[in-house]
């Protein structure tokens, strides 16, 4: 097996979280012209976020003051293998490219979410760009304890402040009410452009079509083949069931219970060193679960997740 080149690379966000830069590669370097993330290969002796600050103040000139793991991901490429190490990076010193010597052609910032529009991108970077669309704020649904009308009432007021993705959960209702409910939602998420997967149930989920599946942890364990849906994650407990979900090729994952909840006060959950530890490593976009509120997106990305899931308080 061929030796495995360590790489940081970083996700510059802006504007809130609602762009990120790409870099073009020089003349004379290997994919000459190709888009990338910029970033670069860690030194004997340096961890990947000693990496990520040094080639960001030789690439780009910026003293890094705010960075997080994200995900990391190998790819074979003709004259590497290389382990990508994506680290999200939110603030930072200095201005890009003003002072350092420019090692890259040209850089753009580019809206998440949107076609890029700039091109070609190295090939390893396009599961990267699916997982940066992914809104970071999981909203799952409680209808069942919280009444319908009032669920959905709530749901549209989320909705109008911003909310983008959806798991319509509600798994004890009969079938029929079920899928009412779940055409509802996705009505109402499709008129505000936001996503909708619906947790266990592909029929359901084609029917209504939402946008995609969540998976069980019981369901992922069965599983063979990853299912025919653009959007398919997991709930998950540890870092195998991350690792299998990885394997698969699903989207992303949740993790938990994290803290703990009102359902459960009694249990401590995983907490914040643990969460990190189990993720440590993954492929996909982890979301943090259990306990979580709003307030904790920054703590919860500040320990590698992509971003929370909760039940209540969205």
């Amino acid at each position: 097996m061929s030796t495995i080149v360590e790489v940081a690379a970083a996700v510059m966000l802006r504007a809130e979280g609602r762009e990120f830069l790409l870099a073009q590669r020089p003349e004379g370097k290997v994919y000459a012209g190709y888009w990338e993330f910029p970033g670069g290969k860690l030194e004997a002796g340096e961890t990947v976020r000693q990496a990520l600050i040094r080639e960001l103040q030789e690439e780009l000139g910026i003293t890094v003051t705010a960075c997080s793991p994200w995900l990391t991901r190998v790819f074979t490429y003709p004259h590497a293998t290389v382990r990508l190490n994506f680290w999200r990076v939110t603030a930072w010193e200095g201005e890009i490219g003003i002072t350092a010597p420019l090692e890259h052609s040209a850089f753009d910032w580019l809206p998440i979410g949107q076609p890029a529009t700039v091109a070609p991108i190295l090939p390893a970077n396009d599961p990267i760009l699916k997982a940066l669309s992914l809104p970071t704020v999981m909203a799952i649904t409680n209808a069942e304890a919280e009444g319908t009308e009032r669920q959905l009432e709530r749901l549209e007021e989320a909705l109008e402040n911003g909310l983008r993705l959806i798991q319509v959960r509600d798994k004890g209702w009969p079938p029929a009410q079920r899928l009412w409910f779940a055409e509802t939602v996705t009505r109402l998420a499709r008129s505000h452009g936001a996503l909708v997967v619906i947790n266990d149930d592909a029929d359901i989920a084609r029917r209504v079509a939402a946008d995609g599946l969540h998976l069980s942890a019981a369901h992922l364990a069965r599983l063979d083949e990853r299912p025919d849906f653009a959007w398919v994650g997991a709930s998950c407990h540890n870092a195998q069931e991350i690792a299998r979900a990885g394997e698969l090729g699903l989207d992303y994952a949740l993790l938990g219970p994290v803290l703990p909840t009102p359902t459960h006060p009694e249990a401590a959950g995983l907490g914040w060193a643990e969460f990190a530890r189990q993720r440590d490593g993954n492929t996909l976009p982890v979301f943090a679960l259990g306990g979580m509120k709003k307030e904790t997106l920054d703590e919860a990305q500040a320990h590698g997740a992509h971003g929370i899931a909760l039940m209540r308080g969205w």
